[in-house]
């Protein structure tokens, strides 16, 4: 458990205050045998709705943590939020098709590959012009 106090709200690209998350580092013996200067920080946020609870969330928040050596933690959070997003959206491309080929030969499956970068495109370019 962390004291309410310890939890200051996670921020968004833009600095504006993330709705419904909080960040904070974890201190005093969790770090002893660390590297120097790593810091571990722990975001709670409210799950989507429709979302499975798991068994580390608390309190109806889902609990992450990870382990940084950088030094501003807003920005530390944001930039872990940030990557877990590009790693989505590898994971998306690996089941769209370039792990599968379908086609014999290899100027096909360029021809498949083109297909696969602009069907990964579209979601992308759609969320950044909403």
């Amino acid at each position: 458990r962390f004291r309410e106090s310890a939890w200051t709200p996670a921020v968004e690209a833009e600095g504006e205050i993330r709705d419904g998350a909080w960040a904070t580092e974890l201190t005093g013996d969790v770090l002893v045998g660390r590297p120097k200067g790593m810091r571990l920080v722990v975001r709670k946020e409210r799950p989507h709705p429709e979302a499975q609870l798991r068994l580390t969330d608390s309190d109806g928040m889902r609990l992450t943590c990870f382990a940084t050596n950088t030094s501003d933690q807003p920005i530390a959070e944001l930039r872990h939020r940030l990557r877990a997003r590009a790693e989505d959206r590898i994971r998306t491309a690996r089941a769209t098709g370039p792990r599968n080929l379908p086609l014999h030969r290899t100027a096909q499956n360029r021809i498949w590959l083109e297909i696969v970068q602009i069907a990964l495109d579209l979601p992308a370019w759609m969320a950044s012009s909403l």
